[in-house]
């Protein structure tokens, strides 16, 4: 039987492969508009959040969680904050994928590591260490260089970076059990996207529900929520470092499909930028192991 170690390495790195071989299932309805899509998502993730919130007998926690957000003015903006970029990035990634922008997609979250500790030190007022300021100098590096020999900026990596980077500080501003964050957040956003929905496909008898790109529409709540109900349980069962290490898997797969899936380019200036991207990640990776290994030390003493 597999220890928790092992369940937790499993868990997380299934989710992340998840994550990364995402773009396949947005390619399969890219005919369809990304803010239509971005409202199916929206719509069937809260759909099955609900079912398993149902299934596995939670609805009283949930109840009572719900509640406890609605009384606090704090936590209900936060909330309704991280819904509004999580949306966001779900837009900005959908459209990404279906634009033939892979490569820029995985790039924005091969920064995202970054963009977190920045968003730390100016909201959390977090000090930046010598590591962490050489990680974030090279990657910015990386950016300018191909900022400037592609003549525009990579707005795309730069939005699905900055969005999710925020997303999970608001996440840690207020702290919400995974299953509940996600029911909560989709909860609130609901209603705008049935209202989308609505408008531009009419109501429920005009859809043929069952074709092909309809079901792979419904499916994609399942498709946004298992991975995250995957990391959740990976996650608290594994050090820091090693979800630190496992996070750069779907980055490297979606990376992958670009190019060799999709043909999109990847040019000697992608190679620069992105090397000195990946040395700014691998001298964070490197310090934050170190770190959480003395911390561990002074600990176990």
């Amino acid at each position: 039987m597999l220890d928790d170690n092992k369940l937790g390495v499993i868990y997380t790195a299934g989710a992340y492969i998840l994550w990364g071989f995402l773009p396949i299932y947005w390619k399969l309805i890219q005919e369809i508009p990304a803010f239509e899509i971005l409202a199916h998502r929206i719509v069937w993730s809260f759909v099955f959040m609900m079912g398993i919130v149902l299934i596995l007998k939670k609805w009283k926690p949930f109840v009572d969680e719900s509640k406890r957000i609605w009384a606090d003015k704090k936590s209900l903006i936060g909330v309704k904050l991280a819904s509004i970029t999580i949306s966001i990035n779900w837009l900005a990634y959908i459209w990404a994928v279906n634009n033939n922008h892979v490569v820029e997609a995985s790039l924005g979250y091969y920064i995202n590591p970054l963009v977190s500790i920045l968003l730390g030190m100016i909201v959390l007022k977090e000090t930046f260490s010598k590591p962490q300021w050489l990680a974030f100098i090279l990657a910015a590096s990386g950016v300018i260089y191909m900022t400037v020999h592609f003549g525009s900026v990579p707005w795309i990596a730069l939005l699905l970076a900055l969005s999710f980077g925020a997303y999970g500080l608001l996440k840690k501003l207020v702290s919400l059990n995974a299953m509940f964050g996600l029911t909560v957040e989709t909860l609130i956003v609901s209603p705008i996207a049935l209202t989308y929905l609505l408008r531009v496909q009419g109501p429920p008898p005009d859809i043929d529900f069952w074709s092909i790109t309809t079901l792979i529409v419904f499916g994609s709540g399942v498709a946004t929520a298992i991975p995250l109900l995957l990391f959740s349980a990976g996650a608290k069962r594994i050090p820091l470092s090693m979800v630190g290490f496992l996070q750069y898997f779907a980055p490297t797969i979606m990376l992958f499909l670009g190019v060799f899936l999709y043909n999109e380019p990847f040019t000697e200036v992608h190679l620069v930028s992105f090397t000195l991207i990946w040395a700014g990640l691998a001298v964070y990776t490197v310090s934050r192991m170190k770190r959480l290994r003395r911390y561990e030390g002074k600990t176990a003493q």
